[in-house]
Formats: C-alpha cells, sequence, structure tokens
C-alpha cells in the first residue's frame, strides 16, 4: 500500500513549498533571518522555526518543554501560545542550525509521507490535542505551509509560487469559510447574495448564498442581483483572507460595488487564520 490517492495532492503541496522554503533561506546570512515578515510578531527566523515545529510534530515528536517570556505582544490567545512554544524556542539558533534541522526535517516528513498507508479518516493527535483526521490535518498543513512561503518571499522580495499547487488548496480553504464570513461574522440578511470575483495568477467568481435562515453557501454561479460585489486580485485576497495586510493599506486594490456598509462589514471580517 502507498499514501490514498485523495492525500497526494496535499503531500505534492506540501513538497513544492516546502522545498521553496528551503531553498530561499538557504543563501541567507545571519542578519537576513532577523527579518519582519507579514506574519504578526515572527521573523524570517520565526517563520522557519514554526514549520520545523509543526512538521515534527506531524512526525509524533515530543513537543519542547519551555516557558515562554511575558512580553510577547502578538501572543493573546491559547492557540498562539501553542504556536509561539516552537518557535520561541528556536529564536537564538544561528542560521546553519536552522537550515540544518530544516533540511533533516523535511527528509523525515518525507520519508513518512511515502511510507504512509493511513486512511483518509483515520484519526490522529492535533493541534491543543484535539482529535482530528489524517486529511484534515494535511490539507491544513498543506494550506498553513504556502501561506508561510508567502510570508518568506514578501520579506525576502523574492516574490513567486502564487499559482503553485498550494495555492490552489489555500484558495479552497479559504473559500469554505467564506459563508461563515458573509453570513455570520458580517451578518448579512437573509435572502441575500455576495459575489467575490477575484483576478490574477489564480482567478474565480463565487457567489456567497445567504437563504431564508440566515445559513450560508458557495457556489461557482453568477448572481443577477447581488447585494455586494467584490473584486479584487488574488495577492490581495488571500493576504486579506490570512490577516497579512489591514484593509486601510489594500483598500485601493478593492472593488466594492452595491451596499457599501454591508461591503465594510464583510472586509472587517475577512480573515480567517487564528
Amino acid at each position: 500500500m502507498s499514501l490514498h490517492p485523495s492525500l497526494q495532492n496535499y503531500a505534492d503541496a506540501w513538497t513544492h513549498s516546502v522545498e521553496a522554503i528551503a531553498e530561499l533561506v538557504q543563501p541567507l546570512v545571519e542578519g537576513e533571518w532577523n527579518r519582519a515578515t507579514p506574519c504578526p510578531g515572527w521573523s524570517v527566523r520565526d517563520i522557519v522555526s514554526h514549520v520545523i515545529g509543526l512538521d515534527c510534530e506531524m512526525l509524533g515528536d515530543p513537543r519542547p518543554i519551555h516557558t515562554l517570556p511575558r512580553d510577547l505582544y502578538h501572543v493573546q490567545t491559547e492557540h498562539q501560545r501553542y504556536m509561539e512554544m516552537q518557535v520561541d524556542v528556536r529564536r537564538h539558533h544561528t542560521g546553519p542550525e536552522m537550515t540544518s534541522e530544516l533540511e533533516y526535517t523535511v527528509i523525515r516528513r518525507s520519508r513518512q509521507i511515502r511510507n504512509e498507508t493511513r486512511q483518509p479518516e483515520t484519526k490522529i493527535r492535533g493541534l491543543l490535542g484535539s482529535e482530528e483526521t489524517l486529511e484534515f490535518a494535511m490539507r491544513r498543513r498543506a494550506f498553513d505551509i504556502w501561506v508561510h512561503e508567502q510570508d518568506l518571499r514578501t520579506a525576502l522580495a523574492q516574490p513567486g509560487n502564487l499559482d503553485s499547487p498550494g495555492a490552489h488548496i489555500a484558495r479552497d480553504a479559504m473559500l469554505e469559510a467564506l459563508p461563515k464570513v458573509v453570513a455570520k461574522d458580517a451578518g448579512a440578511p437573509p435572502n441575500s447574495a455576495v459575489v467575490v470575483d477575484v483576478h490574477g495568477p489564480v482567478e474565480f467568481l463565487r457567489t456567497v448564498r445567504v437563504n431564508a435562515d440566515g445559513r450560508g453557501s458557495v457556489d461557482g454561479a453568477p448572481s443577477l442581483g447581488p447585494l455586494v460585489t467584490l473584486g479584487l486580485d488574488w495577492e490581495t485576497y488571500f493576504r486579506l483572507a490570512c490577516g497579512r495586510v489591514s484593509l486601510e493599506s489594500v483598500r485601493d486594490r478593492v472593488k466594492a460595488e452595491g451596499d457599501q456598509e454591508f461591503a465594510a462589514a464583510i472586509l472587517r471580517n475577512f480573515a480567517i487564520t487564528p
């Protein structure tokens, strides 16, 4: 037996992004590891630490025993504290230490994925001690690592891979969250529709429909009378959805037609990452 076919896309996307990350950071000199990234509070070193740490957890390695400093302003929630542990424990590691640990972790994870025979619905240990399916974990990992690849590309001024396998998985994950953003978080009125029209390396047009009970769903059919139509480029879309930019900083790249007050409510609630 080998990797289940429904997991292959996630494995391929993870591989593509993690190899890109390794290539990006390999030539860095020491000072470049401290560059700020769009991920709040995290440097280039911190992003790579996060990548290493979570893949070590996927391997089943024990989490580090470490006490976080009290002055980390960007750590406010239990989820953020969980994520910060793998990052802070590596904050004083040198560039060569980071690249060698990343390389070793990628080798181990690649071997694990090649030899993976479990079914997609197999329950495994997730974040904060939760239980989740193997498919959910691999999908989230592919999404997460592509977003962090983009964080590093922004910090290092090396754009690319906006239409890579990870980009398409990220698109699907963000679209899955869109009905909640529109119907629940932004408070869409019953029997309304919102159209999102995205152009660029990844293009799509989707309609979020809110039924009489206030429940949202998304499909690819256009709406004849949407309450709001949002038009924006792919890079702006995913950076807003991942909380990497403020609405004010990209307002000129977002075209909103229809009910402006409701459009603003949607955009204020657009971020879906913790």
